[in-house]
């Protein structure tokens, strides 16, 4: 089976692994290449073609080994495998490159309950200094006076925006975002396909039905094309036996044959997977069974204790969207008030700007997701900020969180997000509060 390689990818892989190995006069070529884009588009696959292609030997890095419960020892281990990558180079005479994969599971900081511990500093750390001497990448508790061969780094992730800024910034690492077009799409699904027979029309048809997909639900829908075969093999072993069959077995592997892979079954398949889909982001039982956790995530822990009595949380309406019980009508229907009133057909408030309210009203009233973060003067200067909420759809929760979120840090940097949901950029970032500038409440 030939895969597909997409060359705008091929192009910006090659042109950094070789401008590593070659003596540029006066310029500073970048060790570290980030590979960025959605989840699910082929970007560690389209590596590994492009590493085979080249004949380039790899050293693996995962988002798993960037943590560990001993202090210092990821950090040791990202010299240690740079080393190893640079050892490949003399041993086989040939390009090597050291890849991480999702870094930023590993060291990025997602919200404000993602921990940062020692590990993390001391990973970006070691990264930031291989970047910037990566001849001289030494081990703790012992110092080389040859220097160690050059070996460019590839780290993938979805959102480098969670990662330290120093070690993303432009000299140490080059930024190429892979988000394939309708053409590399199309190329990627008939390799995927192409050993079962389907037309490149066909392919056309059914990437342009899910134009919204990333690259692995196609391959999820080959996958589940063969679910009745291994259902009817456990029927015909019996489910009793069907381990003893598959695992260990004397018998010859279970042959399969080629299932339907007309395009209506293709489609029926596809709007399956895509219902799936859908059931999980409407679903969201865990906030429904335990109330507090939606609190939380959403706003923080914003309840205090008031002359005796508690108040009620500013989210009023989505705390009792689950808590019908505690309804004042006798229909079991909540009737709570709301945090805020209205002008102009937008949500108000009583401590916020009318541009701050209306701000917000823009950005939700685009189908944007509403984003608020803090940070305090020391972390502002490192572009450390922590995320105090998301909301999407009404203006009222998100107003009054912003009310309560300018209350508790008002000695912080404070700024408003517009994300766009579908495909988790970054559309707007404005500031509406300082520590000695303009707060942005009455």
């Amino acid at each position: 089976m030939s895969y597909y390689i997409s060359p705008r990818f091929l192009d910006k892989l090659s042109v950094h692994i070789t401008k590593n190995y070659l003596d540029i006069p006066s310029v500073k070529v970048p060790l570290i290449l980030g590979i960025h884009g959605r989840k699910g588009e082929g970007k560690s696959f389209q590596c590994e073609l492009a590493f085979e292609r080249m004949g380039i030997n790899v050293v693996y890095m995962s988002a798993g080994e960037l943590e560990s419960p001993d202090a210092g020892d990821p950090g040791r281990l990202v010299r240690l495998r740079y080393r190893e990558a640079s050892e490949l180079v003399k041993v086989r005479g040939k390009m090597a490159v050291l890849l991480i994969n999702d870094i930023d599971a590993g060291a990025g900081r997602v919200d404000q309950y993602t921990q940062y511990t020692v590990n993390t500093q001391n990973v970006n750390g070691t990264l930031m200094n291989i970047a910037d001497n990566p001849t001289n990448v030494q081990l703790p508790g012992s110092y080389e006076l040859d220097p160690n061969r050059r070996v460019p780094i590839i780290v993938t992730g979805n959102d480098f925006s969670t990662l330290y800024a120093p070690l993303i910034r432009d000299g140490r690492m080059d930024k190429f975002f892979w988000e394939p077009d309708r053409a590399d799409r199309v190329g990627i699904v008939s390799g995927i396909f192409e050993a079962d027979g389907v037309n490149r029309s066909a392919v056309e048809t059914l990437v342009d039905t899910f134009p919204d997909q990333s690259i692995d639900f196609y391959g999820a829908i080959r996958s589940r094309l063969y679910d009745e075969q291994v259902k009817a093999l456990i029927e015909e072993v019996g489910i009793d036996r069907i381990s003893q069959r598959v695992v260990n077995s004397d018998q010859a592997a279970p042959s399969f044959r080629k299932p339907n892979f007309n395009l209506p079954h293709l489609l029926d398949v596809g709007n399956q997977l895509v219902a799936e889909q859908k059931r999980v982001q409407e679903m969201g039982l865990s906030e429904q069974y335990n109330k507090a956790l939606y609190f939380n995530r959403k706003l923080g822990n914003t309840a205090e204790q008031t002359s005796g009595q508690e108040e009620a949380p500013a989210n009023t309406q989505y705390y009792h969207k689950y808590d019908s019980g505690n309804a004042a009508g006798g229909n079991g229907q909540s009737n709570p008030q709301p945090a805020s009133s209205s002008y102009g057909g937008q949500s108000s408030s009583t401590k916020l700007t009318p541009d701050v309210v209306t701000q917000v009203n823009q950005i939700l009233k685009q189908g944007l997701r509403l984003g608020i973060e803090t940070v305090d003067e020391r972390r502002f200067r490192a572009n450390s900020w922590n995320s105090y909420g998301a909301f999407q759809g009404q203006a009222s929760e998100a107003i009054a969180a912003l009310e309560t979120c300018l209350d508790e840090n008002a000695k912080s940097y404070v700024r408003l997000v517009g994300i766009d949901p579908e495909n988790r950029r970054r559309v707007t970032e404005t500031i509406i509060q300082r520590p000695n500038g303009k707060v942005a409440t009455a």
